[in-house]
């Protein structure tokens, strides 16, 4: 199969990436599922003339003396795409992702509507993060047309490729590409400032230096949206805070909590119809926020989202919780994608008042439960003598309390024992206490 077959392919097929590897037949991922479509391996050489055969003569020479290159390439009638060639094992191999010509709009995406007034904001740091192919590219480009479709100004765009390409709307769009229009990030971010923007896009934060232009680019009166690898708010922080010595760390929690307007974090989960639908994490830079950031109690951040969805703040669960109430995607499938598979199962029986959560998969070894919402265990010995039944002198049986609550069908768990007074014997005065965690 020649190269532009498999490029038309992807595309018709809708699938996100196609890979060339010396020894194995060409594969694609298809809506997040990696597809053989080729039922022969790669001899040796292969991938290398397929590579070298979209590569000009100065990328070649690039590419001998440092066995890495990133491009992008357009194909008549097919589509545009993004390349990575690089070497395993001595042979080349290839990743070419699909780029999306026409830019979604940003509620085809399922995207929050705080998202929106939020790439409207005139100065500030705006961060979109997931792992790779978690579609946060796409989310950016789709909010960027927004802006720019909304808003006159100047946007320029620094990409490592140039994946979506934005026309000029109500803004002018400048869209620079990394090897092709300027050397180095470096030499475009120091440059920037000079060349007058209101919006600045970086494409991916990968380094100090890069964090440190972003930063000033916000502090400056601009506002600057840029991408980063984290599979959520807390750990984009960490990495943040990571590219820098520990003697800088108070001084950039400060210039954080003094800029950063938000972080999105992206999740694409397969849904019923085998589709992906994207799970959606939204940090806002509330007061609160701000505080928590500039005492470096990067932690506390995840309990403020879950009490501030009144501001359009949402974590991961609330946003799984949404999709599977929505009846997009499987309850296994939520559970499996939580950042706390417990936190989940509760919003699910208090928001549903259902147990129907309770054969799902067993918690991990190891998993953390946090004390908010545990349950209560009473001691094996409290539980047994709570389920026995009791004989007055008549003979009459009494069902202990704890078997009522088994069968009562409006009660729910109590995160407090609370203690229940049985009268065991009719002729003593002494009360026997029972202690039942399970009474409503």
């Amino acid at each position: 199969m020649q190269f532009n077959d498999l490029l038309k392919m992807i595309v018709d097929r809708d699938g996100s990436d196609l890979y060339l590897s010396t020894g194995a037949p060409a594969s694609m991922k298809i809506q997040g599922k990696l597809t053989v479509v080729s039922d022969r391996a790669y001899n040796a050489g292969e991938v290398k003339d397929i590579a070298y055969s979209i590569m000009d003569a100065d990328q070649i020479a690039a590419f001998e003396k440092k066995p890495e290159m990133n491009l992008a390439i357009s194909q008549s009638d097919i589509g545009r795409f993004r390349v990575n060639i690089f070497v395993q094992r001595g042979e080349v191999a290839m990743v070419i992702r699909v780029i999306k010509t026409e830019i979604p709009h940003f509620k085809d995406l399922g995207l929050p509507d705080i998202l929106p007034q939020l790439v409207m904001e005139k100065r500030g740091l705006v961060l979109f993060v997931g792992a790779t192919g978690s579609g946060k590219s796409t989310s950016l480009a789709s909010l960027m047309d927004y802006r720019n479709s909304n808003s006159a100004g100047h946007i320029i765009t620094i990409e490592d490729p140039i994946e979506f390409v934005h026309p000029h709307k109500k803004s002018i769009v400048n869209q620079r590409e990394v090897g092709m229009d300027t050397d180095s990030y470096e030499d475009a971010l120091q440059n920037t400032l000079r060349q007058a923007p209101d919006v600045i896009l970086i494409g991916e934060i990968r380094s100090r230096e890069t964090m440190e232009h972003a930063l000033a680019f916000a502090e400056t009166g601009h506002l600057c949206l840029s991408t980063l690898h984290a599979n959520n708010s807390n750990q984009a922080l960490d990495r943040i805070i990571n590219f820098f010595p520990e003697d800088r760390h108070k001084q950039l929690f400060l210039d954080l909590s003094l800029n950063l307007r938000g972080i999105v974090s992206q999740r694409l989960v397969p849904t019923i119809d085998n589709k992906r639908a994207a799970a959606i994490e939204v940090l806002l830079g509330s007061p609160r926020v701000k505080d928590l950031i500039k005492k470096g109690s990067v932690e506390e951040l995840k309990e403020v989202m879950k009490k501030s969805q009144n501001e359009g703040m949402k974590t991961f669960d609330t946003a799984l919780y949404e999709l599977y109430k929505e009846g997009k995607i499987s309850l296994e499938n939520a559970l499996q994608n939580a950042d706390s598979k417990n936190d989940l199962r509760l919003q699910i029986r208090l928001k549903e008042g259902t147990a129907e959560t309770s054969a799902a998969e067993p918690i991990e070894d190891g998993q953390e439960q946090s004390d908010d919402h545990s349950t209560a265990t009473a001691p094996a010995s409290t539980q047994d003598q709570a389920a026995q039944t009791t004989k007055d002198e008549t003979g009459e049986e009494h069902i202990a309390a704890a078997d009522v609550a088994d069968e009562s069908p409006g009660l729910t768990l109590s995160l407090e024992p609370i203690e229940l007074a049985v009268d065991m014997e009719a002729e003593e005065p002494e009360e026997t206490i029972v202690t039942n965690p399970y009474a409503a």
